[in-house]
């Protein structure tokens, strides 16, 4: 259990799924979240590079609050169970990376830091932004649910009358945020 008092490690991981706004709102709300958050290291598989080129125009994150690894560096902290992360989000998640991981294939620093977070019992928190699911998609969506993942669908939500794109992909947003554990003032239902 992690206590809330302490400072979190968290790992942002990007893959090549359509989304790229999902990963971007969630590190600029972290970065908000600062004064919670002790480290956030960041990864984009090759194709998510080139999907936030296309989707966003706007450069990768980088500076002293992002720790930015590429995903064939084995060497990073992130590869070891002995690193002090103990939340990592893969956002959006491609099926191709989902599959991987439910099967156990880390052939990237991605699939080995989410297959670290499995094994030490960690959060990992995968946010598919895929539709429709095969059958496979679903199987390993389960696969890694039954192993201790959560899946978190980039499913945006409409209670809050949301104004514009940032405000319809922060339902997603701060969703993610509540599952991490960090303490948000955000829409409540009912409230």
């Amino acid at each position: 259990m992690i206590d809330i008092n302490t400072k979190r490690n968290i790992v942002v991981a990007v893959s090549g799924a359509s989304g790229s706004i999902y990963a971007y709102r969630l590190l600029h709300k972290l970065k908000l979240l600062g004064s919670q958050i002790e480290t956030v290291s960041v990864v984009f598989s090759n194709n998510a590079r080139q999907i936030w080129s296309e989707e966003l125009d706007i450069p990768l994150p980088a500076g002293k609050d992002i720790k930015l690894y590429k995903n064939d560096d084995f060497y990073a902290p992130i590869a070891s169970g002995s690193c002090t992360t103990d939340t990592m989000i893969i956002v959006p998640a491609s099926m191709g990376i989902t599959g991987r991981i439910a099967n156990g294939v880390s052939d990237d620093l991605i699939s080995r830091a989410a297959d670290v977070m499995l094994k030490e019992r960690r959060k990992l928190i995968l946010v598919p932004r895929e539709t429709p699911y095969s059958l496979i998609h679903i199987r390993n969506m389960e696969t890694i649910t039954l192993s201790g993942g959560i899946i978190c669908s980039a499913s945006p939500s409409f209670y809050k009358k949301p104004d514009n794109i940032n405000d319809l992909v922060d339902t997603v947003v701060d969703r993610i945020i509540d599952l991490i554990g960090l303490e948000q003032k955000t829409f409540r239902w009912g409230e």
